[in-house]
């Protein structure tokens, strides 16, 4: 067996298995605000900019459109956003948050950042040991999007 083939020596099975186990801990709270984890994603997007283009959230989330688009259609349905034209382009769909997903965000602020921060209490890393991880990430994510 090639070294470089064996599982315990890919990074991507780490980030691979971090992502689904952060994802599976974050289930629980999303569940009792009534989303996903990617419907999650794009509120968050919207809390820090509302009124915004489908394609802007997408890009700001490294989806397609395509991937995005029914995930905002189905946040409309829940009356968590709403979309209108763009009115300069009327192909645009312009998404915006409802009085409830405005309302959202204070439920979130209030369950999610003590929770996960107790789940990842157990963990010997340091704030320090977070932000240098999340710069690491920043730049594999940087490399791999060119």
């Amino acid at each position: 067996m090639h070294e470089e083939l064996k599982l315990d020596n890919q990074i991507c099975f780490r980030l691979y298995s971090a992502s689904r186990l952060i994802t599976q801990a974050y289930t629980p709270m999303l569940t009792a605000l009534g989303i996903t984890y990617p419907q999650y994603l794009v509120l968050m997007v919207l809390w820090e900019k509302d009124n915004q283009p489908v394609n802007d959230i997408a890009r700001r989330l490294l989806l397609e459109t395509n991937t995005v688009t029914p995930l905002v259609q189905r946040m409309e349905k829940l009356g968590i956003l709403s979309r209108k034209q763009g009115d300069k382009d009327h192909r645009q769909q312009i998404v915006s948050l409802t009085q409830t997903g405005k309302s959202m965000e204070e439920k979130a602020y209030e369950l999610i950042p003590t929770a996960m921060g107790d789940r990842l209490s157990a963990c010997p890393l340091q704030i320090e040991d977070y932000q240098m991880l999340a710069e690491k990430l920043d730049e594999i994510i940087k490399t791999l999007k060119r």
